[in-house]
């Protein structure tokens, strides 16, 4: 099969591989469409590897049809079409997955709509509800609201009524968040948050955080009391300096880290599990969707990322695989 490769000046090209041997709890993708994440970026620049044992090549999900199926299963047919996140290897005409965390691609989805949604869906699902217990009406602040992750969240947050706040880098991210259910949108070249939350008297039951870094003090001074703030990424730096414990203490401040990546098979499958409980029926009717940027061709994979790089993007990015292929 092919498939991107990387080479020792972090270029990619296309190179040719065996299709992978899947197990009896696997089953292996006709890849259609690849979600572009940061990961992929970062793994290519050789500072995010995926798991021991888990494929080198780039690309954490992907949505297909099913080729092969392993035999510890009954509910899937070949030809399904379905999405899902994987360890590694999507970037490729092939990827095997857990069967049990295939999502099936509902009827009214693009094979790029579906590429769009594991990862993102799940990581905001797994941050608002799994770990910072999301309550309906609670008051939500989501960092780099027009990301994937954010997009996402927008909408999770929104379907439990609750009040949503955004910071964003320029207007026409804050006038997409708004489209879809941001109450509030910040921009952080033009405003601090921590002042606007002063003005405005407002805290946050939730905080969701991909910058780190002299935001994780900021994060504390607007926090509510016993409020959730939820770190997933570090764009603004691994270290924070001068930590106000005693603000902290004083509101009884939980602050979480977390990846979904290198989780176990038993928790993502849980995790799927509940997420298709509380929102698959929301895909179906299209009350939750995933926001596209623009889709590539999977041959203008550099121009994709140099996209994501630059942060051009509202939402997804997507690569698509010819039919042919």
């Amino acid at each position: 099969m092919r498939y991107i490769a990387i080479n020792e000046q972090q270029q990619l090209s296309f190179d040719e591989v065996e299709k992978p041997v899947i197990g009896d709890d696997e089953c292996l993708i006709k890849v259609r469409a690849i979600g572009v994440n940061r990961a992929d970026i970062l793994q290519k620049q050789g500072s995010y590897p995926p798991p021991p044992g888990e494929s080198t090549i780039l690309g954490i999900e992907a949505c297909g049809e099913l080729v092969a199926i392993g035999e510890q299963q009954s509910s899937w047919s070949i030809g399904d079409k379905v999405f899902a996140i994987v360890p590694g290897g999507a970037y490729a005409q092939y990827v095997k997955v857990k069967t049990a965390h295939l999502i099936k691609l509902p009827e009214n989805f693009t094979y790029a709509q579906g590429a769009a949604m594991a990862e993102v869906f799940l990581t905001a699902y797994q941050c608002l509800f799994t770990i910072a217990n999301l309550q309906p009406k609670a008051k939500v602040l989501i960092h780099a609201g027009a990301s994937g992750v954010g997009t996402a969240a927008i909408q999770l947050a929104k379907y439990l009524n609750c009040t949503v706040t955004v910071t964003v880098g320029n207007e026409d991210k804050a006038d997409a968040c708004k489209a879809l259910g941001a109450d509030d949108a910040i921009n952080y070249q033009q405003t601090d948050f921590v002042d606007w939350a002063k003005q405005k008297a407002q805290n946050f039951d939730v905080i969701l955080d991909v910058v780190a870094g002299e935001y994780v003090n900021k994060n504390i001074s607007v926090c509510a009391l016993d409020g959730h703030i939820v770190m997933l990424s570090m764009l603004g730096g691994r270290f924070a300096e001068n930590i106000d414990v005693a603000k902290m203490l004083v509101k009884r401040v939980n602050i979480h880290a977390t990846t979904l990546r290198s989780r176990s098979n038993d928790y993502k499958t849980k995790l799927i599990n509940a997420f298709i409980d509380d929102f698959y029926q929301c895909l179906e009717i299209g009350s939750i969707s995933p926001v596209i940027y623009k889709q590539y061709s999977w041959q203008e994979v550099e121009v994709a990322h140099h996209v994501m790089l630059n942060n051009e993007n509202i939402g997804k990015i997507v690569l698509t695989i010819d039919e042919q292929c």
